[in-house]
């Protein structure tokens, strides 16, 4: 981002939603209103370099539990503009925020304006009171912050209209369908088959249908809301993340050994893009043994694995036998890229072209965006007749298929 006034907040903030705009992240009106009004300085008072501040790649302001890892941040301008994109939020309404900082209610604040209303909520103290400090430097006292476990919303200020939900959670609580009106949308990063998703759901009667969804990464939710997902290692270095409770059959000691073996390679004959959108694809119609595989630094510079396995990528294991996606250059496509699968293990050979059908059933059937039909089912909910890709959650069950 270009920045020629580095101490003007003022002309920060607007090279900021220039920059967005150009990215394609901002449409409404509203959005760009409230990204252009509030000071996000203020919500970061320990940094003091103000084009930080107003990049808008950059998280700030982290709050570390005690090993480290991060309980909350002030996302990225980027992510708070797709979110309030997708959130869709009109002047007059009633909105909750599930994780504070304070920044993100400001621009709520700012959309609702004073015939609205926000509630923003977190678990933790300090993060509280930053939030009301920031919020009442920044004028923006009619927020109610309040300290609470969002797992169970916040009764008092309800029904909302919207509910924004700034923490990745695993599951969607049955408080936070009480609390929403009957025309209302959730935009949840939600957590399910080892990935993140950002969705926007709308009420439709008793269930939630994704109108949106898109690739986000966020601090895992705190509190009764909390879910531990399992990890398998394979070696040090390289790990296999399952769901909670996800049964598996794997034979780690064969896929230690399989990965030091000779690779087969086998190529698709259909573009490589879209990485996002290929990886749901292949975790929700790959069956049980699609897993995200993980790797460290390590294992990507000795060869061992590929270097998209550094992120986390989809890889289908069979007992011993594994294989992953890769890519090679290919003019053909418009992409310049083509997409392939490496497999290693007893059974590579199989095992790659199960999964490269599933690479190609993609290419040619759902290569676009948004391509997936996600449903959220309560558990109240009849699923008697549901089919497709399921996952079981405490609260009901998310459902995904591509027509």
């Amino acid at each position: 981002m270009t920045v020629t006034h580095e101490n003007d907040p003022a002309a920060l903030r607007t090279a900021m939603v220039d920059s967005l705009r150009e990215q394609g992240l901002l449409s409404s009106a509203p959005v760009v209103a409230a990204l252009s009004t509030v000071p996000r300085h203020v919500f970061a008072p320990h940094e003091k370099d103000l084009t930080r501040v107003y990049d808008t790649d950059a998280t700030l302001e982290a709050v570390l539990f005690a090993d480290g890892t991060e309980s909350s941040v002030v996302s990225a301008p980027h992510i708070q503009a797709i979110m309030l994109e997708m959130a869709g939020i009109e002047p007059g309404m009633s909105v909750l925020e599930i994780g504070s900082g304070g920044y993100n209610a400001a621009l709520i604040a700012e959309i609702v304006g004073p015939g609205g209303h926000v509630t923003t909520v977190d678990i933790d103290p300090g993060v509280v009171q930053r939030a009301k400090q920031c919020l009442a430097r920044a004028g923006y006292e009619r927020v109610s912050v309040v300290q609470a476990d969002a797992e169970h919303g916040v009764d008092e200020h309800a029904p909302y209209d919207r509910i924004m939900v700034t923490v990745g959670a695993w599951d969607i609580p049955e408080s936070w369908l009480e609390q929403l009106t009957d025309s209302g949308r959730i935009v949840v990063p939600l957590r399910f088959a080892g990935i993140t998703r950002l969705i926007a759901f709308d009420r439709t009667g008793q269930n939630l249908t994704a109108g949106s969804y898109r690739l986000g990464a966020f601090v895992p939710m705190q509190g009764d809301g909390a879910v531990s997902e399992d990890l398998v290692r394979v070696t040090e270095d390289i790990g296999l993340r399952l769901e909670s409770g996800q049964k598996h059959d794997f034979d780690v000691a064969m896929l230690r050994e399989a990965l030091h073996t000779p690779a087969v390679e086998l190529w698709a004959g259909t573009a490589f893009d879209m990485p996002d959108e290929l990886a749901l694809f292949q975790l929700t119609t790959g069956g049980s043994g699609m897993v995200m595989m993980h790797a460290a630094q390590k294992a990507v510079d000795d060869g061992v694995v590929d270097p998209a396995v550094r992120h986390g990528i989809p890889a289908l294991v069979r007992g011993g036998s594994f294989a992953y996606r890769i890519k090679r250059a290919n003019d053909t496509f418009t992409s310049g890229y083509e997409a392939g699968v490496r497999a290693h293990g007893s059974d590579a050979e199989t095992v790659g072209r199960q999964l490269l059908t599933l690479i190609q059933d993609w290419g040619t059937d759902h290569f676009r965006r948004g391509a997936a039909n996600i449903v959220y089912y309560p558990t109240s909910s009849d699923i008697s007749d549901l089919t497709g890709w399921r996952s079981t959650k405490r609260h009901g069950m998310l459902a995904i298929s591509w027509p």
